[in-house]
């Protein structure tokens, strides 16, 4: 299970498992899940536009328009009607945030 660390505005670290890495539009996105059962049973999903700077890190942005965010989301959606997810959490109980 990859995991990465988001640092939130707040200050607080939120460890997150790797759901996906998905191509929309030809950006590269990334979905988030968070590993603290409490978080993960919110079924908060966290997205954010994803790419790899020149050392081969990961590089996390955030969405800040609606329009694009849109489109990711039915990416996003799109991915969930094609995988089994319900082991992780169910579709109804996914809050998506960028």
């Amino acid at each position: 299970m990859d995991t990465v660390t988001l640092y939130l505005d707040n200050g607080e670290e939120l460890e997150c498992q790797v759901l996906t890495i998905f191509e929309a539009e030809g950006q590269d996105y990334i979905a988030l899940l968070p590993v603290d059962s409490d978080d993960r049973q919110s079924g908060e999903v966290f997205i954010y536009r994803y790419r790899e700077d020149e050392s081969g890190e990961p590089v996390l942005e955030n969405i800040e328009d609606d329009s694009e965010y849109e489109m990711v989301d039915e990416a996003f959606d799109e991915w969930l009607d094609c995988n089994e997810f319900d082991e992780l959490v169910s579709e109804e109980e996914l809050d998506f945030n960028d």
